[in-house]
Protein backbone atom coordinates (compact mmCIF):
# COMPACT_ATOMS: atom_id res chain seq x y z
CA UNK A 1 0.00 0.00 0.00
CA UNK A 2 1.17 3.72 -0.78
CA UNK A 3 2.38 5.47 1.93
CA UNK A 4 0.44 8.67 2.35
CA UNK A 5 1.76 11.73 1.97
CA UNK A 6 2.25 14.10 4.49
CA UNK A 7 1.65 17.64 3.21
CA UNK A 8 4.19 20.40 3.61
CA UNK A 9 2.92 22.80 5.79
CA UNK A 10 1.92 19.71 8.35
CA UNK A 11 5.85 18.77 8.05
CA UNK A 12 7.11 22.21 8.71
CA UNK A 13 4.58 22.59 11.81
CA UNK A 14 5.93 19.35 13.15
CA UNK A 15 9.68 20.52 12.27
CA UNK A 16 8.74 23.74 14.02
CA UNK A 17 7.47 22.27 17.07
CA UNK A 18 10.70 20.01 17.50
CA UNK A 19 12.49 23.47 17.84
CA UNK A 20 9.82 24.68 20.33
CA UNK A 21 10.27 21.55 22.48
CA UNK A 22 13.98 22.04 22.14
CA UNK A 23 13.18 25.24 23.38
CA UNK A 24 11.24 24.61 26.44
CA UNK A 25 8.85 26.71 24.86
CA UNK A 26 5.80 24.17 25.52
CA UNK A 27 3.26 27.18 24.82
CA UNK A 28 4.46 27.53 20.80
CA UNK A 29 4.58 23.55 20.83
CA UNK A 30 1.20 23.35 22.27
CA UNK A 31 -0.03 25.27 19.42
CA UNK A 32 1.87 23.67 16.89
CA UNK A 33 -0.09 20.42 17.68
CA UNK A 34 -3.29 22.00 18.00
CA UNK A 35 -2.65 23.16 13.84
CA UNK A 36 -1.53 19.65 12.96
CA UNK A 37 -3.98 17.97 14.43
CA UNK A 38 -6.42 20.44 13.05
CA UNK A 39 -4.93 19.43 9.75
CA UNK A 40 -6.14 15.90 10.53
CA UNK A 41 -2.63 14.51 11.68
CA UNK A 42 -1.11 13.09 14.56
CA UNK A 43 2.44 13.65 15.91
CA UNK A 44 4.27 10.82 18.24
CA UNK A 45 7.17 12.37 19.92
CA UNK A 46 9.84 10.04 20.13
CA UNK A 47 12.83 11.42 21.85
CA UNK A 48 13.96 14.41 20.07
CA UNK A 49 12.65 12.98 16.90
CA UNK A 50 9.05 12.51 15.96
CA UNK A 51 6.49 10.82 13.37
CA UNK A 52 3.33 11.70 11.98
CA UNK A 53 0.62 9.68 11.27
CA UNK A 54 -2.85 10.51 9.93
CA UNK A 55 -4.92 10.95 12.43
CA UNK A 56 -7.82 8.87 10.90
CA UNK A 57 -8.03 5.77 8.65
CA UNK A 58 -8.13 6.94 5.03
CA UNK A 59 -11.16 7.28 3.03
CA UNK A 60 -11.20 4.84 0.49
CA UNK A 61 -13.37 4.10 -2.81
CA UNK A 62 -13.53 0.84 -4.29
CA UNK A 63 -15.68 -0.23 -7.07
CA UNK A 64 -18.19 2.83 -6.17
CA UNK A 65 -17.75 1.43 -2.84
CA UNK A 66 -16.99 4.22 -0.33
CA UNK A 67 -15.76 3.84 3.22
CA UNK A 68 -15.42 6.65 5.03
CA UNK A 69 -12.54 6.83 7.30
CA UNK A 70 -14.02 9.65 9.62
CA UNK A 71 -17.08 10.59 10.41
CA UNK A 72 -16.92 14.31 9.05
CA UNK A 73 -16.22 12.89 5.86
CA UNK A 74 -19.76 11.56 5.36
CA UNK A 75 -21.63 13.93 3.43
CA UNK A 76 -24.23 15.48 6.02
CA UNK A 77 -27.85 15.99 5.46
CA UNK A 78 -28.45 18.57 8.47
CA UNK A 79 -28.27 21.02 6.04
CA UNK A 80 -31.49 20.00 4.27
CA UNK A 81 -35.23 20.39 5.56
CA UNK A 82 -36.47 17.77 7.65
CA UNK A 83 -39.02 15.93 5.92
CA UNK A 84 -40.64 12.35 6.96
CA UNK A 85 -41.88 11.21 10.14
CA UNK A 86 -38.60 9.68 11.58
CA UNK A 87 -34.88 8.44 10.37
CA UNK A 88 -34.23 4.81 12.67
CA UNK A 89 -30.18 4.09 12.52
CA UNK A 90 -28.92 0.88 13.23
CA UNK A 91 -24.75 0.71 13.94
CA UNK A 92 -23.80 -2.99 11.78
CA UNK A 93 -20.13 -4.25 12.99
CA UNK A 94 -19.82 -8.12 13.09
CA UNK A 95 -23.43 -9.78 13.44
CA UNK A 96 -25.65 -9.87 10.47
CA UNK A 97 -28.27 -11.68 11.53
CA UNK A 98 -28.79 -9.29 14.27
CA UNK A 99 -29.05 -6.70 11.89
CA UNK A 100 -31.64 -8.61 9.38
CA UNK A 101 -33.91 -9.26 12.64
CA UNK A 102 -34.31 -5.57 13.68
CA UNK A 103 -34.80 -4.89 9.87
CA UNK A 104 -37.33 -6.81 9.33
CA UNK A 105 -39.04 -5.46 12.39
CA UNK A 106 -38.49 -2.35 11.19
CA UNK A 107 -39.97 -3.29 7.47
CA UNK A 108 -43.24 -5.04 9.02
CA UNK A 109 -43.92 -2.00 11.39
CA UNK A 110 -42.45 1.05 10.50
CA UNK A 111 -45.10 3.89 10.20
CA UNK A 112 -44.66 5.60 6.55
CA UNK A 113 -42.14 8.20 6.59
CA UNK A 114 -39.50 6.55 8.11
CA UNK A 115 -36.36 6.66 6.93
CA UNK A 116 -33.47 4.07 7.63
CA UNK A 117 -29.77 4.66 8.01
CA UNK A 118 -27.11 1.58 8.78
CA UNK A 119 -24.11 2.57 9.96
CA UNK A 120 -21.51 -0.67 9.04
CA UNK A 121 -18.74 0.20 10.96
CA UNK A 122 -16.22 -1.45 9.36
CA UNK A 123 -18.67 -4.90 9.49
CA UNK A 124 -17.07 -8.34 8.69
CA UNK A 125 -17.29 -10.03 5.50
CA UNK A 126 -20.46 -11.76 6.52
CA UNK A 127 -22.25 -8.40 7.66
CA UNK A 128 -20.56 -6.64 4.58
CA UNK A 129 -21.99 -9.14 2.05
CA UNK A 130 -25.63 -8.65 3.62
CA UNK A 131 -26.12 -4.65 3.38
CA UNK A 132 -24.87 -5.22 -0.07
CA UNK A 133 -28.28 -6.81 -1.08
CA UNK A 134 -30.22 -4.54 0.74
CA UNK A 135 -32.78 -2.06 -1.42
CA UNK A 136 -31.91 1.40 -2.03
CA UNK A 137 -34.91 2.77 0.14
CA UNK A 138 -31.71 1.92 3.46
CA UNK A 139 -29.16 4.31 3.36
CA UNK A 140 -25.97 1.99 4.15
CA UNK A 141 -22.64 3.82 5.07
CA UNK A 142 -19.60 1.89 5.08
CA UNK A 143 -16.48 2.69 7.30
CA UNK A 144 -12.76 1.84 6.21
CA UNK A 145 -11.49 0.78 10.14
CA UNK A 146 -13.64 0.25 13.10
CA UNK A 147 -14.57 4.15 14.29
CA UNK A 148 -16.45 3.32 17.60
CA UNK A 149 -19.72 3.94 18.51
CA UNK A 150 -19.28 7.47 18.92
CA UNK A 151 -18.24 8.11 15.58
CA UNK A 152 -20.98 5.66 14.07
CA UNK A 153 -24.14 7.62 15.91
CA UNK A 154 -22.12 10.68 14.23
CA UNK A 155 -22.59 9.24 10.98
CA UNK A 156 -25.77 8.35 11.48
CA UNK A 157 -26.86 11.74 13.25
CA UNK A 158 -25.11 13.55 9.52
CA UNK A 159 -27.45 11.01 7.37
CA UNK A 160 -30.52 12.02 9.31
CA UNK A 161 -33.25 13.53 7.27
CA UNK A 162 -36.11 13.13 9.68
CA UNK A 163 -37.34 15.40 12.56
CA UNK A 164 -36.95 12.44 15.00
CA UNK A 165 -34.17 10.22 14.83
CA UNK A 166 -34.26 6.54 16.42
CA UNK A 167 -31.05 4.57 17.18
CA UNK A 168 -32.10 1.13 17.38
CA UNK A 169 -29.62 -1.55 18.92
CA UNK A 170 -29.73 -4.52 16.60
CA UNK A 171 -30.51 -6.43 20.01
CA UNK A 172 -33.69 -5.06 19.39
CA UNK A 173 -36.41 -7.02 17.24
CA UNK A 174 -39.51 -4.23 16.70
CA UNK A 175 -42.54 -6.40 16.86
CA UNK A 176 -44.49 -3.41 16.15
CA UNK A 177 -44.68 0.20 15.64
CA UNK A 178 -41.78 1.37 17.59
CA UNK A 179 -40.96 4.55 16.04
CA UNK A 180 -44.84 6.39 16.54
CA UNK A 181 -44.71 6.27 20.57
CA UNK A 182 -41.05 7.27 20.47
CA UNK A 183 -41.96 10.64 18.10
CA UNK A 184 -45.16 11.19 20.17
CA UNK A 185 -43.19 11.55 23.23
CA UNK A 186 -41.17 14.10 21.56
CA UNK A 187 -44.11 16.22 20.72
CA UNK A 188 -44.07 17.58 24.30
CA UNK A 189 -41.00 20.34 24.47
CA UNK A 190 -40.46 19.88 27.88
CA UNK A 191 -38.73 16.53 26.59
CA UNK A 192 -35.20 16.18 24.97
CA UNK A 193 -35.03 12.29 24.88
CA UNK A 194 -37.18 9.38 24.73
CA UNK A 195 -37.17 5.85 24.80
CA UNK A 196 -38.28 2.28 26.40
CA UNK A 197 -35.31 1.29 28.68
CA UNK A 198 -34.92 4.51 31.19
CA UNK A 199 -32.25 4.41 33.97
CA UNK A 200 -32.33 7.03 37.27
CA UNK A 201 -30.05 8.27 39.41
CA UNK A 202 -30.32 10.88 42.68
CA UNK A 203 -26.28 11.66 42.02
CA UNK A 204 -25.32 10.72 38.64
CA UNK A 205 -22.87 8.24 40.09
CA UNK A 206 -25.16 5.20 40.64
CA UNK A 207 -27.79 4.22 38.39
CA UNK A 208 -30.16 1.30 38.15
CA UNK A 209 -32.75 0.40 35.77
CA UNK A 210 -36.00 2.17 36.14
CA UNK A 211 -39.82 1.96 35.09
CA UNK A 212 -41.83 3.79 32.49
CA UNK A 213 -42.18 7.77 33.00
CA UNK A 214 -39.19 10.48 33.94
CA UNK A 215 -35.76 8.71 34.39
CA UNK A 216 -32.39 10.43 34.80
CA UNK A 217 -31.42 9.13 31.29
CA UNK A 218 -32.39 6.59 28.45
CA UNK A 219 -30.47 3.83 27.36
CA UNK A 220 -29.14 3.11 23.78
CA UNK A 221 -31.08 0.45 22.93
CA UNK A 222 -33.56 2.45 21.72
CA UNK A 223 -33.04 6.21 22.45
CA UNK A 224 -35.00 8.89 20.48
CA UNK A 225 -33.99 12.90 20.11
CA UNK A 226 -34.70 15.77 18.04
CA UNK A 227 -32.41 15.96 14.96
CA UNK A 228 -32.64 19.85 15.54
CA UNK A 229 -30.99 19.20 18.98
CA UNK A 230 -28.62 16.36 17.96
CA UNK A 231 -27.20 19.46 15.34
CA UNK A 232 -27.69 22.00 17.92
CA UNK A 233 -25.88 20.06 20.45
CA UNK A 234 -23.50 17.41 18.78
CA UNK A 235 -21.48 16.17 17.32
CA UNK A 236 -20.92 13.12 19.97
CA UNK A 237 -17.83 12.71 21.50
CA UNK A 238 -15.95 9.88 19.53
CA UNK A 239 -13.74 9.09 22.14
CA UNK A 240 -16.76 6.81 23.59
CA UNK A 241 -15.73 3.90 20.99
CA UNK A 242 -17.33 1.07 23.44
CA UNK A 243 -20.98 1.64 23.40
CA UNK A 244 -21.94 1.68 27.26
CA UNK A 245 -22.20 4.70 29.03
CA UNK A 246 -22.49 6.61 25.49
CA UNK A 247 -26.00 6.74 26.00
CA UNK A 248 -26.31 8.74 29.66
CA UNK A 249 -23.72 11.08 28.59
CA UNK A 250 -25.83 11.73 25.29
CA UNK A 251 -29.25 11.57 27.18
CA UNK A 252 -27.22 14.77 29.78
CA UNK A 253 -26.33 16.37 27.02
CA UNK A 254 -30.06 16.74 25.28
CA UNK A 255 -31.48 17.38 28.92
CA UNK A 256 -29.02 20.24 29.69
CA UNK A 257 -30.56 23.85 29.38
CA UNK A 258 -27.47 25.13 31.50
CA UNK A 259 -27.02 25.82 35.14
CA UNK A 260 -29.69 27.33 37.00
CA UNK A 261 -32.35 26.52 34.26
CA UNK A 262 -34.45 23.62 34.99
CA UNK A 263 -33.48 20.32 32.64
CA UNK A 264 -35.50 19.08 29.61
CA UNK A 265 -37.11 15.82 30.72
CA UNK A 266 -35.75 11.77 29.62
CA UNK A 267 -39.13 9.69 29.36
CA UNK A 268 -39.42 5.85 29.47
CA UNK A 269 -42.30 4.97 27.16
CA UNK A 270 -43.61 1.26 26.12
CA UNK A 271 -42.84 0.14 22.54
CA UNK A 272 -43.77 -3.14 21.09
CA UNK A 273 -40.20 -5.03 20.77
CA UNK A 274 -38.03 -7.82 22.30
CA UNK A 275 -34.59 -7.33 23.92
CA UNK A 276 -32.00 -10.04 22.61
CA UNK A 277 -28.84 -10.82 24.03
CA UNK A 278 -26.62 -7.58 23.56
CA UNK A 279 -23.67 -9.13 21.74
CA UNK A 280 -21.15 -6.23 22.17
CA UNK A 281 -21.47 -6.77 25.92
CA UNK A 282 -21.26 -10.37 25.77
CA UNK A 283 -18.45 -11.05 23.38
CA UNK A 284 -16.13 -9.29 25.48
CA UNK A 285 -14.37 -10.72 28.59
CA UNK A 286 -15.68 -9.07 32.14
CA UNK A 287 -12.74 -7.34 32.77
CA UNK A 288 -12.20 -5.68 28.98
CA UNK A 289 -15.55 -4.23 29.57
CA UNK A 290 -15.34 -3.39 32.55
CA UNK A 291 -12.43 -1.50 31.86
CA UNK A 292 -14.08 -0.01 28.88
CA UNK A 293 -17.05 0.68 30.83
CA UNK A 294 -15.19 2.87 33.81
CA UNK A 295 -13.34 4.84 30.98
CA UNK A 296 -16.40 6.36 29.29
CA UNK A 297 -17.87 6.76 32.86
CA UNK A 298 -15.52 8.84 33.81
CA UNK A 299 -16.31 10.97 30.75
CA UNK A 300 -20.10 11.59 32.13
CA UNK A 301 -18.35 12.20 35.55
CA UNK A 302 -16.10 15.28 34.02
CA UNK A 303 -18.68 17.17 32.28
CA UNK A 304 -21.75 16.49 34.50
CA UNK A 305 -20.40 14.93 37.68
CA UNK A 306 -21.36 18.82 39.67
CA UNK A 307 -24.24 18.88 38.10
CA UNK A 308 -27.03 17.64 40.39
CA UNK A 309 -29.73 19.37 39.05
CA UNK A 310 -29.59 17.08 36.26
CA UNK A 311 -30.04 14.26 38.53
CA UNK A 312 -33.69 12.38 39.02
CA UNK A 313 -34.28 12.29 43.18
CA UNK A 314 -37.33 11.04 45.04
CA UNK A 315 -39.38 13.53 44.09
CA UNK A 316 -39.29 13.67 40.48
CA UNK A 317 -37.02 16.18 40.14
Amino acid sequence: MARTRIPDEVLSAAHERSAARAARDWPEADRLRGEIEAAGWKIVDRGTDFALEPAHPPTLQDAGVVRYGASRDVPSRLDEPATGVATVALVATDWSADVDRALAGLRSHAPEGTKVVVVADAPSADQDAGLAELDDGIDVVRTSDRLGTGAAWNIAIRRATGPAIVILDTSIEPTGDVVGPLVAALEDPSVGVAGQFGISSTDLRHFEEAGLGDVTAIEGYAIAFRRSDAAARGPIDERFRFYRNLDIWWSLVLRDEGEGRPPRRAVAVPIPAIRHEHRGWTSLPEAERDRLSKRNFYRIIDRFGARRDLAKNDEGG
